[in-house]
């Protein structure tokens, strides 16, 4: 989502507020949790990953690092690779602006932080899975509401990256949003450049969007 955008959330019956502060507020509630939370939620999502019909068939999937709070997904990945499936971490592309591309993320593969201090594998072309290829996507939400309205960082990299399962839903991996269940609100407009989400799955349930 654009953090430009003059839409404004709706937040539990409360007056609306902007889409940089609702963001803020939402990022001090994750990051305010204990280790001992975060590690309680965690565990509870990769039991609510492992329900989850978008992925039953799924055997190469794009997940993250969390860095700034984010439900942390490792307790999934740990169970899904005793079934054989790979996991992939985005890449920022060195070419296109603005888009991602998806390298194999394994034990051992060397990781470097990129301009926004995240970790990542080195590019590589030979290496990389595009993204229509991918089965699945995991991707860290800050907001969301029970409609597929999302709140990301701002960057809009998800969005541009898969802007082709708009025109071409078939070749378009399952999209799914983790988030906190705290962090779903009552309303996010859904904007033009949005990409759908198939569903969210939080430490508490999963929410099928479509």
């Amino acid at each position: 989502m654009s953090q430009n955008s003059d839409s404004h959330p709706s937040v539990s019956g409360l007056p609306p507020i902007s889409r940089s502060e609702l963001r803020k507020q939402l990022r001090q509630r994750r990051c305010s949790l204990s280790l001992r939370e975060q590690e309680q939620a965690s565990a509870s999502l990769a039991l609510n990953l492992l329900k989850n019909p978008d992925l039953h068939r799924a055997r190469h999937i794009a997940i993250y690092l969390p860095n700034d709070g984010e439900i942390d997904p490792h307790p999934y990945m740990t169970m899904a690779r005793n079934k054989g499936i790979q996991f992939y971490l985005p890449v920022l592309h060195p070419i296109h602006s603005g888009r991602l591309v998806f390298s194999p993320y394994y034990d051992g593969v060397e990781l470097t932080a990129n301009r926004y201090g995240i970790p990542e594998p080195a590019f590589s072309k030979g290496l990389r899975r595009p993204a229509w290829a991918l089965d699945a996507v995991l991707f860290p939400l800050v907001g969301f509401d029970r409609n597929g309205g999302r709140l990301g960082m701002g960057g809009g990299f998800y969005d541009r990256t898969f802007a082709f399962s708009r025109l071409r839903p078939r070749l378009a991996p399952k999209l799914i949003g983790l988030a906190h269940d705290f962090q779903k609100v009552d309303e996010l407009p859904i904007e033009p450049w949005d990409v759908p989400l198939h569903s969210v799955v939080t430490d508490k349930q999963v929410y099928q969007v479509k």
